[in-house]
């Protein structure tokens, strides 16, 4: 099986090629494609050498699979061409998202969205996905009618110069800017572009994706995106609001049982999730459950993933995995 990463030497790309490791991925035709600048040069999967390929060569290999991390302008132009000759396409940009006719997977919540005919899949927003891996079990169960929802983001979303800004910021050095401001000893509330109404494109994206992945075009969410001086992973404050009432236990129990969620929430223990316990793994992390008390039917919650994995190159492979266990690969 031939399976193309495109993007691969970037920071997502080089956490895709550790997670098919890790998942034993070790009888797959790599692939590995980046822009001209990047060409030629080498990558190492399963202690193998292979040299960086252009897309143009990549698309002439005919990859069954290809998964998607070079940005939205590359996505729109590229991901069809794959589709074109039969190739799944798995893309961790925002660019195919919120078309109507392509699914936007967390594999866990709505796997069942992809079909045979099924070409080009979304893989969601990194805030979007380790979000509404807490909810989807809770609006099953209770039903949401409003969220209001604080992050508080990593550099590491923004990528290998916001990650080098904030080094440099930190040991004192000048450096190139990611970011309008500082970031070390500092945060922003500025996520993605501002939009006309106010908000950010990284703060509608999460009304937006939320929506479709839950299934509920009439939620009402509310949302204001944070970027921190951290590179563990991405946090997240919600309140929710449902149309039913709950118990905490049922809350907790509920949570437990999702697949990829770990509750860590023991408060007289100081126990409750932090980036620095995040990184580098796959699960979500749930704390801080507790109802709000000034309001009926709601409950605060405080989620914390790594962005880099479950956040996008983990979930992609999920759906690569739900591809090739599903017989949809052949």
């Amino acid at each position: 099986m031939k399976i193309a990463i495109i993007g691969v030497t970037g920071l997502v790309g080089n956490i895709m090629l550790k997670v098919l490791e890790e998942r034993g991925f070790a009888g797959i035709e790599l692939i590995p494609v980046a822009s001209s600048a990047s060409v030629g040069r080498k990558v190492k999967y399963f202690n193998r050498e292979y040299t960086v390929v252009s897309v143009q060569e990549a698309i002439i290999l005919k990859p069954d699979i290809a998964i998607f991390s070079a940005g939205s302008d590359a996505s729109l132009l590229y991901a069809p061409q794959f589709a074109n000759i039969g190739c799944f396409v798995i893309d961790n940009s925002s660019a195919w998202r919120m078309y109507a006719e392509v699914p936007l997977v967390v594999p866990e919540i709505n796997a069942h969205t992809i079909t045979p005919a099924t070409r080009i899949i979304a893989n969601p927003n990194c805030s979007t996905i380790q979000m509404v891996m807490a909810l989807s079990p809770l609006h099953n169960a209770y039903h949401i009618k409003r969220l209001v929802i604080s992050t508080y983001q990593s550099v590491t979303g923004t990528g290998v110069k916001a990650v080098k800004q904030l080094e440099d910021e930190t040991k004192g050095l000048s450096s190139e800017m990611a970011y309008p401001y500082p970031i070390h000893r500092n945060l922003f509330p500025h996520g993605g572009s501002f939009l006309t109404n106010g908000y950010t494109s990284e703060e509608q994206k999460l009304q937006d994706e939320t929506r479709k992945i839950l299934s509920d075009e009439g939620m009402r969410i509310t949302a204001t995106v944070v970027r921190v001086p951290v590179t563990g992973g991405h946090s997240i404050a919600v309140n929710v609001e449902f149309e039913n009432d709950f118990t905490l236990v049922n809350v907790r129990n509920l949570l437990t049982e999702m697949p990829g969620i770990v509750v860590m929430d023991d408060v007289e223990k100081n126990i409750y999730p932090m980036p620095m316990l995040s990184e580098g793994k796959d699960e979500v992390f749930v704390g801080r459950i507790r109802r709000d008390e000034s309001n009926s039917n709601t409950l605060n919650l405080w989620i914390v993933a790594d962005n880099l994995r479950k956040g996008a190159a983990t979930n992609a492979v999920q759906i690569m995995q739900y591809l090739i266990e599903n017989g949809l690969v052949k």
